[in-house]
């Protein structure tokens, strides 16, 4: 995802593809289960920038953000595995349709004259299936750690 300046300089708006992995392995004496799945969505997002680089200070190569988006994803592939024999989640009610996914998090920049931008940051999100009204309710919450490495595109 992009960041791109919105009113003033440390306000700024996000959007870009997603795809997401939601992978669980589990099980107890008697069985053994597990889930691989993959979304694909449209994220858009807002961000508070601490210190923008360039403007007042253009030789600080430091800064933090703050930030809130929206993903909307739907599943592509799916499949789950229980006791050994496959079953295709990408039709079955819990799992298909529309899921949205709200997130906040945070985010450091560092630039590197001449080259662009490194990054580390950390989101937490929790979804939920907003097309489905079935009786069992799928949820994921997740904490995804992002590196990033960000090239000027002039």
């Amino acid at each position: 995802m992009n960041l791109v300046p919105l009113i003033k300089e440390h306000f700024l708006y996000s959007f870009g593809l997603s795809l997401n992995e939601y992978n669980a392995v589990g099980g107890n004496v008697a069985n053994a289960y597990s889930w691989d799945t993959k979304y694909l969505g449209i994220k858009g997002g807002l961000a508070y920038s601490f210190f923008p680089m360039g403007g007042d200070n253009p030789d600080h190569n430091l800064d933090f953000l703050v930030h809130a988006g929206i993903l909307g994803e739907s599943i592509i592939y799916g499949k789950q595995k229980i006791d050994g024999i496959n079953y295709d989640l990408v039709h079955q009610k819990e799992f298909s349709g529309i899921v949205l996914e709200a997130s906040i998090g945070f985010e450091v920049k560092y630039r590197v004259p001449s080259f662009g931008f490194l990054s580390i940051g950390y989101n937490f999100g929790q979804t939920t299936n907003i097309s489905k009204s079935t009786e069992e309710k799928l949820s994921f919450i997740t904490h995804q750690l992002q590196l990033g490495v960000h090239f000027p595109i002039n």
